[in-house]
């Protein structure tokens, strides 16, 4: 087994990455070694030096990636050389020098309730594709769950009589969330009319498209992007800002933190506080409208 197979079997195995992620480390050490092959006619990056590191961000940068998407793509690749080293292929890791690059957090502004609400009511749900796309948004809204999360649920994920989901998210931890009662009917009758394609009684999966296949990463995409460019003007129109605007509703409305911790499936409360940064504004109005000081 080559280095480049055996990494991908230690990120199956023992890190227990998604298939998604193990995807974007494949196409990184691809997109690393068609460089190093072009620029210094290796035949194998297992063998490199820190100029040539330098050299791979600077080619990066002057092909417009971002600053986020550069240093994405170099801690993909300083793992695999830290892998070198742990399997001793390697005395040194040529990336242990490199410093991430300076980016500003992108900031994503969640949709507001009447957006989400505007593209619910505006879906045609007498149709089987209708039907799904609603239920693909509500899940995505009423449950916060990723985009991979969505796509790899099975018919059993749903506990019918507990009112809850299982889901099974990064790193193969598996979590419960409540089903809501307006989520559940849509479930009830998605599942009905899924349940009379041909084609999707060959396998489990949850959603599927109109021919009863799996639903796939582009798919999630374009139906978010669809609907919702038609009511939001926002710049960022993608599965993970429905993600987003979960957690934000959630927190505005006055849910526990932890809470919303448990249900987004976050290893610590730091990543969950990144969407308290949205209330701010509201914060600081509240504050300056009560506080006895604040008034002049």
């Amino acid at each position: 087994m080559d280095n480049v197979a055996a990494f991908i079997r230690y990120l199956q195995t023992e890190k227990n990455y998604s298939a998604h992620t193990i995807r974007g480390y494949k196409l990184d050490i691809v997109h690393f070694s068609h460089h190093c092959s072009t620029q210094y006619q290796l035949n194998s990056i297992d063998h490199i030096h820190y100029a040539m590191v330098r050299d791979f961000v600077v080619h990066l940068s002057k092909k417009g990636l971002s600053s986020r998407s550069i240093n994405r793509k170099c801690a993909a690749l300083n793992s695999y050389y830290s892998f070198l080293c742990t399997t001793a292929v390697l005395q040194e890791n040529p990336f242990a020098q490199h410093k991430s690059l300076k980016s500003s957090k992108s900031f994503i502004v969640p949709f507001s309730t009447a957006e989400v609400s505007a593209v619910l009511e505006s879906i045609d749900t007498t149709t089987f594709a209708g039907l799904r796309d609603a239920t693909l948004v509500d899940l995505l809204y009423a449950t916060g769950m990723r985009q991979a999360e969505l796509i790899g649920l099975h018919l059993s994920s749903i506990d019918w009589s507990q009112d809850q989901l299982r889901v099974l998210g990064k790193r193969n931890k598996e979590r419960i969330i409540p089903i809501i009662a307006n989520l559940k009917i849509r479930l009830e009758q998605y599942v009905a009319q899924r349940n009379l394609l041909q084609a999707a009684k060959a396998h489990d999966y949850l959603l599927v498209t109109d021919k009863g296949k799996k639903i796939y990463p582009s798919f999630v995409y374009r139906t978010i992007n669809t609907y919702f460019r038609k009511v939001s003007s926002k710049t960022h129109v993608s599965p993970h800002v429905l993600r987003h605007s979960f957690a934000t509703h959630m927190l505005d409305a006055g849910a526990d933190i932890n809470v919303v911790k448990e249900i987004l499936g976050h290893e610590s409360l730091a990543a969950t506080q990144e969407y308290t940064k949205v209330q701010l504004p509201k914060v600081k109005d509240a504050y300056r409208a009560a506080h006895p000081r604040a008034k002049k």
